[in-house]
C-alpha cells in the first residue's frame, strides 16, 4: 500500500490516503461544511454518524468544525476502514471518533438506532451498474452502488437519526427526484437544497441536500455556489470552507 500523509488544512488534522485507490475531494469538504451549520453542531453532547465514510475525511473535518464528542463512521471496504482507524490514531482522536466496518444495507446495531443528532453521507453517485466502471475495485465500490443503493443510505440514515435530527447528503443533481422521493418515504423532509457548479454560469454537477426527520414541509433553495472562478482559483465560498484567508 503506497500511503501518503497529507495536511487537510483544518487545524492540525492530517489524513493518510492511498493515491492508487481513492482520495477525498471537494465533495467531502462541501458536505462537512454544510453539516457543520446544523443547530446541533455547537453542542458537546452532539452525536454524528457518517455513512460510507471511506478513510474518515468527513468525521475528521467535523471533529474540527463542531463540538461533537462522538463522531462515528461506517465503511464497508476493509482497506478504507483500516485507514480510517489509522487516521483516528494519528490525530489523537480515539476518544471522539469511532469507525465501524459494515455494509450500510445490513447495518442493524440496535444501540445506534435513533441515537444521532446528525447523519451525513457521500454515497456512491452511480446507480447499480450504470456508467463506466473503474478497473480499480476500491474506486468502483466508492463510485457505484455495488452493495448499498441510494435508498439504502436514505433508509439507514432515517433509522439512525433522532426525531428532528438533521440529515445531510452530497450527490449529483441528476438524482434529485430519487433523493427527494426516497427521503419523504422514510420521513426525512427536504428542507434545504444547494446546487454547486464547477465554474460560474456552468450547469451544476454537485447537489447538497439537508433534511429533517419528521420535519414540516418547507423547502428552500439556497444560493448556488461555484467551486472555481473563471480563472481557475477557488471562489470565496470554497476558500471559506477550506478556512483559507485571501489577501486583498
Amino acid at each position: 500500500m503506497n500511503l501518503r500523509l497529507d495536511d487537510t488544512g483544518f487545524g492540525n488534522i492530517k489524513i493518510y490516503q492511498n493515491p492508487e485507490e481513492f482520495c477525498y475531494g471537494v465533495d467531502a469538504v462541501l458536505l462537512s461544511s454544510f453539516a457543520a451549520q446544523s443547530v446541533y453542531a455547537g453542542k458537546e453532547n452532539c452525536r454524528i454518524m457518517d455513512m460510507g465514510t471511506g478513510t474518515g475525511i468527513v468525521p475528521l473535518i467535523l471533529s474540527h468544525k463542531t463540538k461533537a464528542k462522538f463522531i462515528c463512521g461506517i465503511e464497508i471496504q476493509e482497506g478504507s476502514w483500516q485507514l480510517a482507524e489509522k487516521n483516528r490514531a494519528v490525530n489523537g482522536l480515539e476518544d471522539r471518533l469511532s469507525f465501524i466496518k459494515a455494509d450500510i444495507a445490513g447495518f442493524d446495531r440496535q444501540e445506534y438506532k435513533g441515537s444521532f443528532d446528525i447523519v451525513t453521507s457521500n454515497p456512491p453517485y452511480t446507480a447499480g451498474k450504470c456508467g463506466i466502471e473503474s478497473r480499480n475495485r476500491a474506486k468502483m465500490i466508492a463510485r457505484h452502488e455495488t452493495t448499498a443503493s441510494l435508498e439504502d443510505f436514505i433508509k439507514r440514515g432515517a433509522w439512525l437519526l433522532k426525531d428532528k435530527g438533521d440529515f445531510y447528503m452530497v450527490h449529483r443533481p441528476a438524482r434529485l427526484v430519487d433523493i427527494c422521493t426516497g427521503c419523504r418515504k422514510y420521513r426525512l423532509e427536504p428542507k434545504e437544497i444547494r446546487f454547486v457548479s464547477g465554474k460560474p454560469m456552468e450547469k451544476p454537477n454537485i447537489l447538497l441536500i439537508h433534511c429533517v426527520k419528521n420535519g414540516n414541509p418547507e423547502l428552500k433553495f439556497l444560493t448556488p455556489y461555484a467551486v472555481r472562478t473563471e480563472t481557475g482559483e477557488y471562489t470565496p465560498e470554497i476558500n471559506e470552507m477550506y478556512e483559507k484567508s485571501i489577501d486583498i
